[in-house]
């Protein structure tokens, strides 16, 4: 579930970006996708915390090499499928990680030993970053929701 909360996360990231206030974005192509009503809450419910908390729902691009990419090694490059790489790329053209964030899945990849590290693999580490470190801060609050919880 997770997963699909960080893909409804991306949906919505790219919407933004394409300056579409969140009040008009089309949740219909979400829920013609298969995602649920609760996905589809669980997700705002991360983009309204995120603003209410006053942070930033992109993260800085670094001012320094603001267009560069990081680059797999020999090793990494055996494990990640291309597709990964480019998931994790597109992530953060999106703002939604940060080059921590990707070397944070690179190394839990790495370290976890994994033969090969496709997009599925990827997505759920990644979902794990995103979603379960909100959590470590302590605050109480509540990301994933029960069956039946919506947001109003």
């Amino acid at each position: 579930m997770r997963e699909k909360i960080v893909e409804i996360i991306v949906y919505l990231m790219g919407e933004l970006r394409n300056n579409i206030p969140l009040g008009e974005i089309d949740l219909s192509v979400l829920t013609n996708s298969g995602y649920t009503p609760t996905e589809i809450s669980t997700a705002f419910s991360w983009l309204y915390e995120k603003i209410d908390l006053g942070e930033n729902l992109v993260k800085e691009i670094s001012k320094s090499s603001p267009h560069s990419h990081r680059v797999l090694h020999d090793a990494e490059r055996m494990v990640f499928t291309p597709e990964a790489h480019g998931y994790l790329i597109q992530l953060r053209e999106l703002g939604l990680i940060s080059e921590e964030d990707i070397e944070a899945v690179i190394d839990r990849v790495m370290l976890a030993d994994y033969v090969t590290a496709g997009t599925q693999e990827t997505k759920s580490i990644v979902a794990s970053i995103l979603l379960e470190s909100e959590d470590s801060r302590g605050f109480g609050s509540r990301m994933m929701f029960n069956g039946k919880d919506t947001i109003h």
